[in-house]
């Protein structure tokens, strides 16, 4: 039997970009050896026994049957490979150099997949991230195991072949069967969990604040008394935001592939995540030794909510500025710089003072006005300034709570009212992109105010607004004339957008 080399392809995950790698199979004379190369971490050393049983189980003749030097390369060298991916490819590659198997053209095919010892094949992490590299760099099949073929076939210039084990793998070259692609997808099989906005009696100020925030995807801070619905309201929010559309779900789907939470396919709804208020900064931003995104990236292009928001560590909320600001969070390692995108909209509730009823009407505040400052001043200015709507929910009387409702304003309904604002907004921009996202310059261009607004932007002087209010005012004044309908902004839609940056504790 020939001794030769073999080169096959698999990937490695920097971030939540895939990159094509090398495999390199060397077989050569001299005493038994088999040794991984290529800056691997401590699972690829550990393949060795993985593909040595998972081998062994399939009938074939394992690399420790044999007195044999055999190398295995990982290239490029200088690339940190990481996870158990690479072990299908390794025994292929294994194999091929053995002349056990012949895979024809095996520059067309990206081979991934971790081994049970028994040979079957086990899910993977970043299925979706590597079948969209491994498409945009020409390749035509991708092997992986079949759990993973769901996720990976959204991407649609590469065919999927997904496998139960090793075995099948081997079987389709030594009978040289051609490959059966998996079919595809149901993208539109997704229904949202979240709570309805019907269900909540009352609190039309906040409700149309949440219509505002999602047309927009504008910050809003819900604030008022224990048990008043705040967190019902946020929990209700990510039901009335539009569906991704393809070019967003790919995005999303990436960031939760790469974070190893394995998507049931491609994701449609919005993700919405809440962070208990202990989170640390690291699992909020993302990083760690083998950085991985954080609750920002895993929300993005949906919502954060934290409740509770003077809880959470002061040095936590302030790495939220700028991500807040650039939509994207940087991760600086010793050897590179990994970008994560989080442009997520940020939902967030507090009680107004410790013991919460600070301004109820119906229960006194015990709280000194010390702590009710010291209490609010835990989040900070910088921070609060960039919350665009910031509202304050009152109690619902017993009356209105036990009264009738018609179910007008459903999820359904406010979400198709959304999704038409947000198809404006594209049109404007000629992107996937929202009014909170306009730029200083983008501001100017596209929000037209009438004189009378022009006449209430000159009264606002006294109240010493930022730059930043001043922007960021104007932005959710034109998402209000958007869901109104209107060319233009107007007094009256002015006045509304600044009445949210108004807090009345």
């Amino acid at each position: 039997m020939p001794l030769h080399s073999a080169r096959l392809y698999s990937a490695e995950l920097e971030g939540i970009d895939a990159k094509i790698i090398e495999v390199e199979a060397d077989v050569n004379v001299g005493l038994h050896d088999f040794s991984i190369v290529g800056l691997g971490d401590r699972s690829l050393s550990e393949a060795k026994e993985r593909v040595n049983s998972a081998l062994k189980n399939c009938g074939v003749k394992a690399p420790n049957r044999e007195n044999r030097r055999i190398t295995i390369n990982l290239a490029p060298a200088d690339i940190k490979k990481t996870g158990s991916q690479y072990d299908l490819a390794i025994a292929l590659g294994y194999l091929m150099a053995t002349g056990q198997i012949r895979i024809p053209h095996p520059e067309r095919i990206i081979f991934i997949g971790e081994l049970a010892l028994d040979g079957r094949l086990r899910e993977i992490t970043g299925a979706l991230n590597i079948s969209e590299k491994a498409g945009r760099s020409g390749f035509s099949y991708i092997f992986l195991p079949r759990p993973n073929a769901k996720e990976a076939s959204a991407i649609k210039n590469i065919k999927i072949i997904p496998f139960e084990s090793l075995k099948d793998v081997i079987n389709i070259f030594v009978n040289q069967e051609e490959p059966k692609p998996y079919l595809g997808i149901d993208t539109m099989s997704q229904e949202s969990l979240a709570p309805d906005l019907s269900e909540i009696k009352g609190q039309e100020n906040a409700k149309r604040a949440l219509v505002i925030a999602a047309s927009g995807g504008h910050n809003i801070l819900l604030s008022g008394a224990p048990g008043v619905g705040k967190s019902f309201l946020a929990r209700a929010f990510a039901g009335i935001l539009p569906r991704l559309s393809v070019e967003e779900a790919i995005e999303v789907t990436k960031i939760w592939s790469a974070a190893g939470l394995h998507p049931d396919g491609l994701m449609i709804e919005r993700p919405f995540r809440a962070p208990h208020h202990t989170v640390s900064t690291i699992a909020l931003v993302g990083g760690g030794g083998d950085p991985k995104p954080g609750e920002i990236s895993l929300a993005h292009r949906g919502v954060l909510f934290l409740d509770e928001l003077p809880e959470f560590q002061r040095s936590t909320l302030e790495a939220l500025r700028q991500p807040m600001e650039a939509g994207t969070i940087s991760v600086i390692r010793a050897r590179d710089r990994l970008i994560f995108p989080a442009k997520f909209i940020l939902a967030s509730a507090m009680n107004p003072c410790p013991c919460g009823y600070y301004g109820d009407h119906e229960r006194e505040c015990r709280c000194t006005a010390y702590e009710v400052l010291r209490y609010q001043k835990r989040i900070s200015g910088p921070l609060l300034d960039r919350i665009d709507l910031q509202v304050n929910i009152g109690r619902v009387a017993i009356q209105e709570l036990r009264a009738e409702h018609k179910l007008a304003g459903t999820n359904i309904a406010m979400r198709n009212k959304i999704t038409t604002v947000r198809e404006l907004q594209k049109q404007r921009f000629g992107a996937i992109k929202t009014n909170s996202e306009m730029s200083s310059r983008e501001t100017h261009e596209f929000v037209k105010l009438t004189p009378d607004a022009e006449t209430f932007i000159d009264t606002l002087e006294s109240a010493r607004i930022s730059p930043r209010t001043y922007y960021r005012l104007l932005k959710v004044a034109q998402t209000i004339a958007d869901v109104e309908g209107n060319d233009v902004v107007t007094k009256e839609i002015l006045a509304e957008a600044f009445s949210y940056r108004i807090r009345q504790e």
